[in-house]
């Protein structure tokens, strides 16, 4: 008797990254790592995976496979000039594209986008979500990430740039796909005219 397994060849992990978000006194910072992995291989150690659009309106920090983080931050960047000002619109509607679109729904990523205003976490399930205490964390070390924040937050009087700093540091010590080449972006304190 003639055995045929099914058996299809396992998928190959791919783990990139930490990105964290934090708003604090006024400020707003997103960070992340540089590391992508395959497998139990480390590929890259200083990949950038916060970006800046729409000349310097919007930050935005990707997590999961790159190729897909890219087209999804492309996609992003039309919907927020479809959308101008309006971060929470031009989210509404790639998480809605990302649900309901075939091809989009296969994208293996997340994304956190921030302007001066919002910090929003978007998925392929079609979550949009904006925390209530301004700290997101997405990828393979962001529950380490955001943890350490909360505690930074609570016990010292760092800025939310050198929380994020910190915070992925830290994770970076714990998780095994974080590493500690980090890149921080900002948005200042809104500027006050007298």
């Amino acid at each position: 008797m003639n055995a045929r397994t099914n058996s299809r060849p396992s998928k190959v992990e791919t783990h990139s990254t930490t990105i964290l978000a934090v708003r604090h006194r006024g400020q707003v910072a997103l960070g992340g790592d540089g590391q992508v992995t395959y497998g139990n291989a480390i590929l890259k150690s200083d990949t950038r995976k916060v970006r800046w659009i729409l000349d310097k309106k919007m930050l935005i920090g990707f997590a999961g496979s790159t190729a897909d983080a890219f087209s999804l931050l492309e996609r992003f960047e039309a919907k927020a000039k479809n959308f101008p000002g309006n971060l929470p619109r031009a989210a509404t509607e790639l998480a809605r594209d990302w649900r309901t679109d075939r091809i989009l729904r296969k994208l293996e990523a997340m994304m956190i986008v921030v302007d001066a205003d919002h910090s929003l976490l978007v998925t392929g399930q079609g979550d949009v979500v904006q925390p209530a205490d301004g700290i997101l964390g997405i990828g393979s070390g962001g529950n380490y990430a955001v943890a350490a924040a909360r505690g930074l937050i609570r016990h010292s009087s760092l800025t939310a740039a050198e929380i994020v700093r910190e915070s992925l540091k830290i994770a970076s010590e714990i998780d095994i796909y974080t590493n500690d080449n980090i890149v921080v972006e900002e948005f200042g304190a809104p500027q006050t005219h007298s």
